[in-house]
């Protein structure tokens, strides 16, 4: 593990403060890649416009369509945080657009029982609401045979999605649907190839409502506003960790002033206060620690319906209800996690004879719950900086695989490489560079273990198996402050434009574990007495030593105090 510190450019950094940024700001974001403060804009007016993502015009030209001549729409959603806001966000933003309530519903599959995505069994779940129109969302790119059968039985199909499409060869394989819009369809020129799935459905009623509104339905002072639910978009776009480009940040940036102000829906509202956090101090860290895995846990061990209602309901006080049922699911969610990680430790250690590890991991547990293998995979991608697979049985008697990456190791194009290599193993794949998913039979196991480690093998050199820690550098005493503190917990931070983290050498005065797993540091930094504190560690530290470390505030008898949390030390 190497710590690093990130460059930065200083004409860059000397041009946002000039500009009025703050000057610690101004260093993190030239280092960053910010070279005017234009680009920091997060105003609504600086979203890239609909009509630049391939297939939001005609997607929005034909639900508009749908509405006015009354026909049935379902929502097919998906089991995770960003389909979950992703159906909350189609069904609130159709129904602002005139959809009739009768005319309108939505299905989610069972993780365990349909898989994932847009299979024949989930299009007979949606029949069962007599559609005239599907719409996906979060998912159906790759759903050929699902999308054939609604069409067979004269359902139309409209597919949003963000996830990769299927290829053979050098050619892009797109499923019969309606109309498709995704950013990573053939000729797209949408610059945010990174927008979640809530993102593209958002897109989508931005479309249907600059059509409805060339039609004269409304005018544009009495449109409907949909930047109510941006509060939904900025969830489910933090929660799934996509890379948080201009666009996104905008998005995310827009529903955080939202949220900070008391503008959001009753179930958001009642996330926040079951995990304990202050919506008027709303930051990233929220979502994607918070708010995010409660969401999760009902798509993860039971229904998403759950989390979906929890985000449609109206009613503040069954929104509470609800809200209350996620926050018991997450604590038994990280019970039933423990228990996977501690089996997973000793099944590594067959693995590992000298304690180091292959160049990929792939692990399988009779035992493990198909539910949480995500979670478990990236723990142990973060523990081992090694491309993770951990599988379990599903119902159908297959293995379910979920996989984490590392950078440098593109996921989905390892499997697309096993698949093309060992024919048939895969019975099904997909996903992203970071993470992706397969099924395959159990006595297959052996053989795709040791064709993905043959593939890492190839494709990951010495210094990409080393984990390095990207930082911000040392921090003057002086922004040992609340108030910046504060400042930087406003900013948008996320995959691919990291939260700060700075470095630097300390003494270890006294230390002491508490809670029974985590290391309370008290510390000496560039003369300073420092509160820290290192989560996870039980390892004590050397009497000097060098860390990576963030800065958070510890709310002690009604006083915030800078404390470091320490991430890393060399």
């Amino acid at each position: 593990m190497k710590i690093v510190p990130r460059d930065v450019p200083p004409r860059a950094a000397w041009a946002l403060q000039q500009a009025g940024i703050h000057p610690l700001l101004a260093r993190l974001y030239a280092a960053r890649g910010i070279s005017d403060a234009a680009e920091l804009d997060d105003s609504l007016a600086r979203l890239l416009a609909p009509d630049t993502l391939h297939g939001c015009a005609e997607a929005g030209a034909f639900l508009a369509d749908a509405i006015q001549q009354g026909r049935r729409l379902c929502v097919v959603a998906d089991y995770d945080c960003d389909g979950a806001t992703a159906c909350a966000v189609a069904m609130r933003g159709l129904r602002l657009l005139g959809a009739a309530p009768d005319a309108l519903g939505y299905v989610v599959p069972d993780r365990a029982v349909h898989g994932y995505g847009l299979s024949p069994a989930v299009v007979d779940l949606a029949l069962r609401t007599r559609p005239d129109v599907i719409v996906t969302v979060d998912n159906g790119i790759a759903s050929f045979e699902g999308v054939r059968h609604a069409r067979e039985r004269g359902v139309d199909v409209v597919v949003t999605d963000h996830h990769l499409p299927a290829r053979q060869g050098d050619e892009v394989l797109l499923p019969p649907a309606t109309v498709i819009v995704n950013p990573n369809q053939p000729a797209c020129g949408f610059e945010s190839k990174s927008i979640a799935g809530v993102g593209v459905m958002f897109y989508v009623l931005l479309a249907v409502r600059a059509e409805l509104r060339r039609r004269g339905a409304f005018s544009p002072a009495e449109q409907p506003r949909l930047d109510a639910l941006l509060d939904l978009v900025a969830l489910g776009t933090v929660a799934d960790v996509v890379r948080l480009d201009a666009n996104n940040r905008r998005l995310v940036a827009q529903g955080l002033k939202r949220i900070r102000s008391g503008r959001m829906q009753p179930g958001v509202s009642a996330l926040f206060q079951v995990a304990r956090r202050d919506p008027a101090r709303a930051c990233c860290f929220d979502f994607g620690f918070a708010l995010g895995p409660r969401l999760n846990a009902a798509g993860r061990l039971a229904d998403m319906t759950l989390g979906i209602e929890c985000l449609l309901t109206d009613d503040p006080a069954r929104a509470m209800e609800l809200a209350q049922q996620l926050d018991a699911m997450n604590r038994e969610r990280r019970d039933v996690e423990a228990g996977m990680r501690e089996q997973a430790e000793m099944l590594l250690e067959s693995l590992m004879p000298e304690d180091e590890p292959p160049p990929a991991i792939a692990i399988f547990d009779p035992e493990f719950h198909e539910g949480v293998v995500g979670i478990v995979a990236s723990r142990l991608k973060d523990k081992l900086h090694r491309p993770t697979f951990v599988f379990a049985l599903g119902q159908d008697g297959l293995l379910k695989g979920s996989g984490r990456s590392i950078p440098g190791f593109h996921l989905r194009d390892a499997l697309d490489l096993v698949s093309k290599r060992h024919p048939g193993v895969l019975r099904k794949f997909g996903g992203h560079a970071m993470a992706a998913g397969c099924t395959i039979a159990e006595e297959d196991f052996d053989l795709f273990e040791h064709a993905f480690q043959q593939v890492a093998a190839q494709w990951l050199d010495a210094p990409l198996l080393h984990r390095v820690v990207a930082t911000d550098g040392p921090l003057e005493p002086q922004w040992f402050d609340p108030q910046v503190v504060q400042t930087l917990e406003r900013e948008v931070w996320g995959q691919a434009f990291e939260a700060p983290i700075f470095n630097d050498d300390v003494e270890v005065l006294a230390q002491r574990i508490v809670g029974d797993k985590h290391l309370k540091l008290t510390l000496r930094h560039r003369g300073q007495v420092r509160d820290a504190i290192c989560f996870g560690r039980q390892e004590p530290l050397p009497e000097r030593a060098h860390i990576a470390f963030r800065l958070a505030l510890d709310d002690y008898n009604g006083q915030a105090r800078v404390q470091m949390v320490v991430e890393a030390v060399a």
